[in-house]
């Protein structure tokens, strides 16, 4: 399990190749899940303190799409594979 920190825009003090998995902590939530778009596109489900789910999407170490709020997992894959996110 790793530790990953952001300034909002990327991840801070990571290469461009350290893509965080399943597990990992990012901005102090836990992520459930992760799924590719495209070469350069990741996602990433992360468990809010509050029991709801945000979903990150990253381009390289760089966040370029961030939703909060979800109720559960399912709502937030559903919108990210609709293309909502």
């Amino acid at each position: 399990m790793s530790i990953y920190v952001s300034d909002g825009k990327k991840l801070v003090d990571v290469e461009y190749d350290d893509i965080p998995d399943v597990n990992d902590i990012v901005d102090g939530m836990r992520v459930l899940s992760t799924d590719k778009r495209a070469e350069d596109e990741n996602a990433m489900f992360l468990l809010e303190p509050n029991g709801n789910v945000s979903c990150y999407v990253f381009d390289e170490i760089f966040i370029v799409g961030k939703v909060t709020g979800f109720e559960n997992l399912v709502d937030a894959v559903k919108a990210w594979n609709n293309n909502e996110i």
